[in-house]
């Protein structure tokens, strides 16, 4: 679980992120949780977007794939959310305490 301080540095630190993946109108498929897994050991902190199409909102989704992922969701604005995960092989990230 992160603190307000940890948010603050990965919010910082997203904010020149492209966004990797988008979520449409199939919603959240087992095919979107492999990516999204496969992308979050290889960079920890990944941003992705919902499109109009997708049938749950920006916080149901956020929330769902964080829990599908076993990651934390770092920010939801607009029709962009920020979810982190410390890789296991892979580290670049260190959160401040």
């Amino acid at each position: 679980m992160l603190n307000s301080r940890q948010r603050a540095q990965l919010r910082g630190m997203a904010n020149d992120f492209e966004t990797i993946l988008q979520v449409g109108k199939g919603g959240i498929s087992d095919n979107t949780v492999k990516q999204v897994v496969d992308a979050l050991e290889a960079r920890e902190l990944i941003k992705l977007r919902i499109l109009e199409t997708c049938p749950t909102s920006v916080r149901e989704t956020a929330d769902t794939l964080a829990e599908k992922t076993d990651s934390d969701v770092v920010q939801v604005i607009g029709s962009k959310f920020i979810l982190y995960k410390e890789s296991k092989n892979n580290k670049t990230i260190k959160l401040v305490k």
